[in-house]
């Protein structure tokens, strides 16, 4: 953890109201992405991001500093998220009619973190579609495999960061990836 980091942990433990600001800012496109990529809902997604940011307030008493203050805070998005999906499979709320009608392509392509630049209308357009696509077969992954694309692929965390985050040994964040980017590429050739 760096000198800031440090700085920032005791002044929110102070409560420091600032501090927290600081630490929205810094943090909250990150955490709404990764909320959004796991629920492909947007609305559940910013709720589940002011939660995490609620919950890091309440609980920041409890960051021991054995790791990134980032790596807490997305192992707290993971959770929250984890049951956040559980609760809306419950209600089924999941289908893929709601992922329609919640997520164009487009809104998709916005999530992602790092959108390729297209040269002409067309390619920005097929693009988007493709992104579209990718966005809907995350969506469909199973919970575990989904996490680690998300971490991995597109957040593009260390292995190390992710096994803080999911509490899994890194030969089995491998192996989990690994199917998991199976599954991925299958459900989008299905789609293409």
């Amino acid at each position: 953890m760096t000198r800031a980091e440090r700085k920032l942990v005791r002044r929110l433990k102070e409560r420091d109201e600032r501090a927290f600001s600081e630490l929205m800012e810094s943090n909250g496109d990150r955490v709404f992405n990764l909320c959004f990529r796991l629920l492909g809902n947007r609305q559940e997604a910013e709720d589940l991001a002011q939660d995490v940011f609620i919950t890091v307030f309440k609980k920041i008493d409890t960051f021991q500093g054995d790791s990134k203050l980032s790596t807490w805070i997305y192992r707290i998005a993971s959770n929250l998220s984890k049951n956040r999906i559980r609760y809306l499979a419950v209600r089924h709320d999941r289908s893929k009619a709601e992922f329609d009608e919640t997520v164009d392509a487009s809104a998709a392509a916005a999530a992602l973190t790092s959108p390729k630049q297209a040269k002409s209308p067309d390619a920005h357009v097929e693009v988007q579609q493709l992104e579209g696509i990718m966005q809907e077969a995350i969506a469909e992954l199973e919970e575990d495999h989904r996490i680690l694309i998300v971490l991995r692929d597109i957040e593009e965390l260390s292995y190390e960061e992710i096994c803080e985050i999911t509490d899994l040994a890194e030969g089995t964040v491998k192996s989990r990836l690994h199917r998991a980017r199976l599954a991925l590429r299958k459900k989008m050739m299905t789609r293409m």
